[in-house]
């Protein structure tokens, strides 16, 4: 799941730049009175031979011209000419002077997603001699700030049960949805004699079916498709207050129905409707505290991020 994989990197980020910067400062010297291109070169064959999970090493001019070979070995006919002085790892690491990460984007070698580390080196002068990049698939730098090894088999185990759950809660959906409907056209059958505890019946059902696949579609969306995380929550207080309104709709109908049905047959019992309705009052409330407070720290978030 790409997205998903975007979403862990996003806050994966800093500890994987923490690790490439030690990487890097451990093989590769800075402002050094002697540094020069080919003890870059060695740093980056070192690097090359320890860690094999690295997918692409190279190193750039000042000017963002490719020097020399790219590691591993490959074919580099059409990139020795090629000016990568437009690229986000060149201009952003000698604007910051220091190693920038970059956001996941489809690398000319091989199509796959990757996100580039770089690192500009400097003389004790202060003048740039080259940018050293290295190249990492998305998947393999999420490995890197993985907890454990064991991080990608829980992640994995993760997805599959949510997916799970997800499809067993979609066929209770669906089986309310078929319950719902068959007494709707049972009541619409006896329209003459039609009971009206039969259309309160589907009604709830129907309701209940609504609130359940809203919860489905929530847990789907974020914890198997990795979706919402970035949006303040919005989406999440938008589908928690879908499922409590489906909840307390269908409760007020079960009410209303008590009501009905205690004023007819069982008078004594009428209180007992009154307080299951003082209880939908009382979730109402509740709703609307969470609304305010949810959508209202929502809202200062935003005017934080804009000022």
């Amino acid at each position: 799941m790409l997205s998903k994989d975007i979403t862990t990197y996003s806050k994966l980020r800093y500890e994987i730049r923490a690790y490439m910067s030690f990487i890097f400062e451990q093989n590769i010297k800075n402002y050094m009175p002697n540094t020069n291109i080919e003890q870059v070169k060695n740093g980056i064959d070192r690097i090359h031979n320890e860690i094999k999970m690295f997918n692409t090493l190279y190193i750039l001019d000042s000017n963002g011209k490719l020097i020399g070979d790219i590691w591993p070995k490959k074919q580099i006919e059409g990139f020795l000419d090629s000016d990568f002085s437009n690229r986000s790892y060149y201009y952003e690491s000698i604007k910051e002077r220091r190693i920038i990460l970059t956001d996941p984007y489809p690398s000319k070698i091989g199509g796959k997603l990757v996100v580039t580390a770089s690192y500009p080196i400097y003389d004790n002068k202060n003048k740039l001699i080259c940018i050293a990049c290295v190249d990492i698939l998305l998947e393999d730098a999420i490995r890197l700030a993985s907890p454990s090894e064991l991080y990608g088999y829980f992640s994995k185990f993760s997805i599959f049960m949510y997916t799970t759950l997800s499809i067993l809660l979609s066929l209770v959906a669906l089986l309310l949805l078929s319950k719902g409907l068959w007494s709707l056209i049972v009541a619409m059958e006896h329209f003459k004699s039609l009971d009206i505890k039969e259309v309160f019946e589907s009604t709830i059902l129907l309701t209940l079916s609504l609130a359940i696949f809203d919860l489905v579609k929530a847990i789907f969306e974020e914890e198997v498709l990795g979706r919402g995380a970035n949006e303040n929550h919005r989406a999440v207080h938008k589908t928690m207050t879908r499922f409590l309104g489906s909840i307390i709709i269908a409760i007020a109908i079960e009410a209303l129905m008590l009501v009905f049905k205690f004023t007819i047959t069982q008078p004594d019992k009428l209180l007992y409707a009154v307080y299951l309705t003082g209880g939908v009052a009382m979730l109402l409330i509740g709703l609307s505290v969470y609304v305010k407070f949810a959508y209202g720290a929502s809202d200062n978030s935003k005017r934080k991020n804009k000022y």
